[in-house]
């Protein structure tokens, strides 16, 4: 066994300073803190779906004493959250995936072309994002009404498009913009046309960016209430936030469906992130390091 004696190739072990101790421990303090104060609600609303409504008000924070399963019966055999529920995933699933086809084109072109007006489209769309779109409700169903798009699925799906294309335009723009320009010279040398450039050399390389644009707009879309508040109408047309309303009766509540559906609710979009979360993590890690 040789040891390296050498001052200038050893490597001395690093002491750290009490204080930065100190501040670690206060970091991660406050990073369980906010941790307990975002998951409880969740959890308690978990809990509370294998309670009874009694068990509910008399003792809300608590482990349920008897699991109930009869408010899962209840929400998918005796009401139309099942109808909610696959009206949800049409409208975000058809949302996201317009949003990824617009989004990634309009920034493939601004960001892999020189042209003059490519600084003014940029621009163009990042002052989407200026501008809260509930600002412009009542034009918006006039013109959605003079399409006859209200009470529909498209109206929506149009709202929620036109909302994310700014955010998906200026992420996917910067994370493009990032990547060599040797790839595509060398690939236009081999005889690859344009779009096959974009399709199997540049997108795959784009998909941590597609990812954080996909989770970014998911999450609203899924959750909005405001929209199909103000678009739809009809009670098979509903979306689940919109749709979890009727559960609230005038004057009597079963909470345990209440708190049953929310957890249904919230179960599909957590799941996408957890399945999704090693992309979104990556390249949100590359965009801070390029």
């Amino acid at each position: 066994m040789v040891m390296d004696l050498n001052p200038k190739t050893r490597r001395m072990p690093v002491i750290k300073q009490p204080g930065e101790f100190m501040k670690n421990g206060a970091i991660q303090a406050l990073l369980l803190l906010n941790a307990f104060i975002m998951l409880y609600p969740l959890f308690v609303m978990v809990m509370s779906s294998f309670k009874t409504n009694a068990e509910i008000f008399t003792s809300p924070f608590s482990l349920p004493e008897n699991p109930n399963f009869d408010n899962i019966t209840k929400v998918w055999t005796g009401t139309n959250f099942v109808q909610y529920l696959a009206n949800s995933v049409g409208v975000t699933g058809a949302s996201i995936l317009l949003i990824l086809l617009f989004g990634t084109m309009a920034a493939y072109a601004i960001a892999r072309y020189k042209f003059k007006l490519g600084a003014f489209m940029l621009m163009f769309f990042l002052s989407g994002m200026t501008v809260p779109l509930k600002l412009a409700i009542i034009p918006l169903f006039i013109q959605l009404d003079a399409l006859h798009l209200v009470d529909s699925y498209a109206g929506l799906v149009l709202v929620y498009v036109a909302m994310g294309l700014p955010s998906a335009v200026f992420i996917m723009t910067g994370f493009l913009r990032s990547l060599p320009r040797e790839l595509e010279e060398s690939a236009r040398i081999d005889g690859a046309n344009e779009l096959l450039i974009m399709l199997k050399i540049m997108l795959p390389l784009a998909r941590p960016a597609m990812v954080i644009v996909a989770i970014q707009n998911a999450v609203p879309i899924w959750n909005d209430f405001f929209f199909p508040l103000i678009l739809i109408t009809s009670d098979n047309l509903k979306t689940l936030p919109q749709g979890l309303t009727v559960f609230m009766g005038e004057f009597v509540t079963d909470w345990g469906v209440l708190f049953t559906g929310l957890t249904f609710a919230a179960l599909p979009i957590t799941l996408l992130y957890v399945i999704l979360s090693r992309h979104f993590i990556a390249g949100i890690t590359q965009g801070a390091i390029k």
